[in-house]
């Protein structure tokens, strides 16, 4: 049996659950709404302020889709709730961001400011000219989004110019040691 698949979620208050025909769950709450289709072999049951899912058999797939199903339903109650948020860090001589609007400028080292423009639910922040912080209700929107934002300027290894995630290890090479000894 699977350990995430069988524990229960709780929903909290201010947040409701609808399971449609074809597994289509509708979560609504504080932040906004969210709606996702969950594979129709699974059964979702609402009771009260918890929801579990249950598998039909003990087959591979039924035991992969387990976990994940009751895992992408507890992201939509979380999100919900609470929302999602991650933090970039830009290191670099010159690199910075600004949020021009809804829109978020990153100056990158380039000829010309690189523009992001927010899908629906997400917002951008600038708490300070190298921090930015990506926000909103969908956590897979958020990931994305935050990637996105990073593979403009992954981090290099020499320098460790470049954006980063907060708490992310950049592993450091040494530089060319120089042409001693060469003739």
């Amino acid at each position: 049996m699977s350990r995430i698949g069988r524990a229960p979620i709780t929903i909290p208050a201010g947040v409701t659950v609808k399971v449609e025909d074809g597994n289509k769950v509708t979560v609504k709450g504080p932040k906004g709404e969210l709606v996702r289709n969950i594979h129709p072999d699974m059964k979702i049951n609402v009771e009260e302020n918890t929801l579990t899912v249950e598998r039909p058999s003990d087959n591979k797939d039924h035991r992969s889709l387990h976990g994940l199903s009751r895992t992408l339903i507890n992201n939509m109650v979380v999100g919900v709730s609470e929302g999602y948020a991650k933090t970039l860090e830009i290191n670099g001589v010159g690199y910075r961001a600004a949020v021009k609007g809804k829109n978020l400028e990153l100056a990158l080292g380039f000829s010309h400011p690189v523009v992001v423009e927010p899908p629906e639910g997400i917002k951008f922040e600038c708490p300070a000219a190298t921090k930015i912080v990506v926000s909103g209700i969908d956590k897979e929107v958020v990931g994305a989004i935050s990637a996105k934002i990073r593979d403009y300027r992954r981090p290099e290894p020499y320098k460790g110019k470049g954006i980063k995630y907060e708490g992310e290890f950049v592993r450091r090479k040494v530089g060319k040691a120089g042409a001693k000894g060469k003739k």
